[in-house]
């Protein structure tokens, strides 16, 4: 790693005293809140903090992002200049070239209408003063660089067309283009699988070496920053409260809150059922094959997700479900709940699913309930926090009047730790962690003995992610339910399962109970995955 200067002088970017501020309908709000900060070159900073922090802000406005109601205050400077209050023409000549962003969700960063050359070479022309020959050749040498297989193809392919981790590298391109001084990473790899997550960050590190650039990777996740910072700021309510070495910020915290950050990965494990307990769902050689029509060049096809997988849970067990994008664990998840076709024996408290037509389908719905990955996605912005909850039991038990549908609304948002007066409100007018809660009490209001929770907290901080790991155990407790755990996230998938189900192609190509995959895994995918989850270091505590 980079030893950090003592001095900020040669620093690459120097923030003094920033504050950044939002006009809103009840007033001013302050996001930042006097933030220094320095960055040398070929340094790598991590700014840590929960959603809120101010992080991203923080870079939004040394960039000049700052949305059209915010005002930032202070100095900002890029290689000795002011780059503060500099209109958009003069932004527009430091922006793309000297200072570049990867943003966190490059599917709506990337320009779904133009081919991936075209956004490569836009930069290039730009800032670069290439022509446009010049800049394709250019784009072909960068989707190389990054890793990008057969760049002669992808660079005619529309960004729909690559997956999530190829996206990334495609915006990690378009970013070092113009080998810039200072590279901005704001939650590059929350979305991605841990292995995709790995080489990512593997690629970022390896261009750092190259290029000599310094990256300040805005991130949740400390065991990220573990491994591929050399400082870190720890920010909270817009001010930095703690900052440092990476080595000494991870081993002798000293303000409370990064005490907390660092203790807010979800840890333990919860006691297996009782080996008497009873099967409530059981699936054999359940196989999920999908028909694709014609396209442009490819004649149909079949794809299969899911190819001859076999699970059985008992009351009160937690299965976790765990392997990369395109694996086939959500698509498994469906096809138990029936909400997916597929071919094979699935049985709910010994009854045969199978014969079972959509409206024969209808009564057992209530019992078997799914929670969803983004709850924003999920939940209807029309309609008020108590409409969504009780939305179920309009259905399943239209006898229930609106009196007692508004009592229960209400339980149900206690039973999840939230205030039962906020079933007024919408969901915009709830954090991210909030919303899922509103979305488990959604599925809980009907009482299930079955959910399946597709990646419930891989949007989420740490710390929120812990609550909701919490929440989800102690309902299953107080009920005896049984989950179905969709995760890529292996240290919530430690400490929620029983056991653990490995998916890759369709196929579980592991199972057994977790403390055995952790501590013993037999197949070297699962090992893959266990690595690149940064755990594999932690095993012993499994």
């Amino acid at each position: 790693m980079t030893a950090p200067s003592a001095t900020t002088g040669d620093a690459v970017l120097a923030i003094k005293d920033l504050k950044i501020a939002f006009r809103t309908p009840d007033g001013e709000v302050e996001a930042v809140r006097g933030l220094d900060m320095h960055v040398m070159r070929g340094e790598t900073v991590a700014v840590v903090g929960e959603s809120g922090s101010g992080k991203s802000q923080t870079m939004m406005a040394a960039m000049g992002l700052l949305a059209s109601n915010g005002r930032a205050s202070g100095a900002v400077r890029l290689e000795g200049d002011e780059i503060l209050g500099l209109g958009n023409r003069a932004l527009d000549r430091v922006r793309g070239r000297k200072v570049t962003m990867i943003f966190q969700e490059p599917m709506t960063s990337l320009d779904p209408l133009f081919r991936i050359g075209d956004q490569l070479a836009e930069p290039l022309i730009v800032h670069g003063g290439l022509g446009r020959g010049a800049a394709k050749a250019r784009a072909l040498e960068l989707l190389g660089l990054v890793g990008i297989p057969e760049p002669e193809r992808r660079i005619e392919s529309y960004p729909h067309e690559l997956s999530g981790g190829q996206r990334q590298r495609v915006m990690i391109a378009m970013a070092i283009s113009n080998n810039p001084a200072v590279l901005v990473a704001d939650e590059p790899t929350t979305a991605l699988d841990v292995t995709v997550q790995a080489q990512i960050l593997a690629l970022l590190a390896d261009l750092k070496a190259r290029l000599g650039m310094a990256i300040v990777f805005i991130t949740h996740d400390l065991g990220i920053v573990r491994r591929f910072a050399d400082r870190v700021y720890v920010m909270r309510a817009g001010e930095v409260v703690e900052t440092g070495t990476t080595e000494r910020i991870l081993s002798a915290p000293e303000h409370p809150y990064t005490k907390m950050l660092l203790d807010a990965e979800p840890t333990g494990s919860k006691p297996p059922p009782p080996a008497d307990a009873p099967v409530v769902v059981s699936a054999r050689d359940v196989r999920v094959t999908f028909r694709m029509p014609a396209g442009m060049f490819k004649p149909p096809h079949e794809v299969r997700a899911v190819a001859g997988v076999d699970v059985a849970l008992r009351r009160g067990q937690t299965l976790g479900v765990v392997g990369e994008s395109g694996s086939g664990k959500s698509t498994l998840g469906r096809a138990i709940l029936r909400l997916t076709p597929s071919s094979g024996a699935i049985s709910f408290e010994d009854r045969d699913l199978r014969p079972l037509d959509r409206a024969a389908m209808r009564p057992l719905r209530k019992q078997m309930q799914l929670v969803f990955q983004d709850p924003f996605g999920s939940l209807s912005p029309r309609m008020s926090v108590g409409d969504i909850i009780t939305e179920g039991l309009l259905v399943h038990a239209p006898e229930i009047d609106r009196k007692e549908r508004e009592a229960r609304a209400a339980q149900a948002l206690k039973d999840v730790g939230l205030d039962p007066a906020a079933r007024n409100r919408y969901p915009h007018e709830f954090s991210g962690g909030q919303r899922q809660r509103i979305a488990i009490a959604r599925a809980m209001i009907l009482q299930p003995a079955f959910v399946v929770l597709d990646e419930p907290t891989s949007a989420l901080d740490r710390s929120v992610q812990r609550d909701i790991v919490n929440l989800l155990r102690r309902l299953q407790d107080a009920r005896g339910l049984t989950y179905l755990f969709i995760s890529h996230d292996l240290a919530v998938v430690r400490a929620m399962a029983d056991e653990i189900v490995v998916m890759k192609d369709g196929v579980a190509v592991e199972s057994g109970p977790t403390r055995q995959i952790f501590l013993a895994p037999r197949e070297e995918y699962t090992r893959n995955l266990i690595a690149a989850a940064f755990l594999s270091a932690q095993r012993e505590a499994a």
